[in-house]
């Protein structure tokens, strides 16, 4: 599900977790964030923290890509959550590691992200996945948008 931008002053907040929207190819969950002591934690009044699942519903593919975006309030910009793997910067993306995930995904074993912080100010939260599927090398996408509504 796609929803247009708003300009609506609301806080994003899941009332009742998880929450899930499907596709013919992905299940997206956003769900409670795992807790601990080396975990991020939210601050009241600025962020909450959240955890994903992307389960692969469809046909195997080839390569998979994941990226978070949050929305800024009265702006078309969006922020990224997660673009790349951790330690390794985005200039300098192994592109192994989008075949790795997609064996992952192939195998039956979800994507998993226990714990990222969503700013309170956001008033949607946009998963784009991009794959790649039967050697063609041309990427598709699906964008999973979770807003109030």
């Amino acid at each position: 599900m796609l929803s247009l931008f708003s300009t609506s002053a609301e806080a994003l907040t899941f009332e009742k977790l998880p929450i899930e929207q499907k596709s013919d190819q992905w299940s997206v969950q956003v769900g409670e964030a795992d807790k601990g002591k080396d975990l991020a934690q939210p601050v009241e009044g600025k962020f909450n923290t959240y955890s994903l699942k992307i389960d692969m519903i469809g046909e195997d593919v080839d390569s998979v890509k994941v990226n978070l975006y949050r929305n800024e309030p009265n702006s078309n910009t969006r922020y990224s959550l997660v673009s790349c793997p951790p330690s390794v910067p985005c200039s300098k993306e192994d592109p192994k590691w989008a075949t790795d995930l997609a064996r992952q995904l192939n195998e039956g074993s979800p994507y998993r992200f226990s714990n990222f912080l969503l700013a309170e100010k956001a008033t949607e939260l946009e998963v784009e996945i991009v794959w790649t599927d039967n050697n063609q090398g041309r990427p598709m996408k699906e964008t999973f948008t979770f807003t109030n509504q």
